[in-house]
């Protein structure tokens, strides 16, 4: 696998940029984010992850570590290719990104084009763990608005279940204990629809 690039940029968009190293020019795509953090300055290293498909080997750059890392964890989730993975990270900033995830904030995800709520739900699903742990965050919590409720309605919807008796039984559970875990109220909603 290709970690980084060092050379001299030669071309740049806002999607995609050609370094040329010794010789070789490297076409590489990359987001808005990246984009604005290029330097002015010829000589350039950008950070890299390179995907392999049956028809294409594609380069990604990034300028930062961190945003490789999260275009990473990113691609792990199901339905979410590179290019979502691209979009989302020119849509809104890394940090933002991280923090959506870590607090649960569908809305925000979904508000990414190309994102449906499915999807949004499924990513924070699949890293609200590993982002917390990576980017040492702790439970990230907003005052005054319960997201492991809104979680946990959204996922029995999903499943089925009328959203007005759901929300019933899941207000009941959050009232009882302020601190549940969402599978615990989807566990206990789901005994009690």
């Amino acid at each position: 696998m290709i970690a980084h690039l060092q050379g001299r940029l030669v071309e740049k968009t806002p999607t995609e940029v050609v370094i040329d190293c010794n010789g070789v020019g490297y076409q590489v795509n990359i987001s808005l984010h990246t984009f604005s953090l290029l330097p002015d300055s010829e000589n350039i290293r950008l950070y890299t992850f390179l995907q392999v498909k049956e028809d294409a080997h594609t380069l990604f750059g990034f300028m930062e570590k961190a945003e490789r890392e999260l275009f990473k964890f990113l691609i792990s989730v199901s339905g979410v290719g590179a290019g979502t993975a691209r979009t989302m990270l020119s849509s809104l900033e890394p940090k933002q990104i991280i923090n959506a995830i870590a607090s649960g904030d569908v809305a925000t995800i979904q508000s990414i084009k190309g994102i449906g709520a499915k999807t949004a739900q499924r990513v924070i699903l699949d890293l609200k763990d590993k982002v917390l742990k990576v980017y040492d965050l702790g439970e990230v919590s907003v005052s005054g608005y319960n997201t492991n409720k809104d979680e946990a309605l959204s996922a029995l919807e999903v499943l089925g279940f009328n959203k007005k008796s759901a929300e019933k039984v899941v207000d009941k559970i959050v009232r009882e204990n302020p601190d549940v875990t969402v599978e615990t109220i989807i566990k206990q909603a789901l005994k009690n629809l």
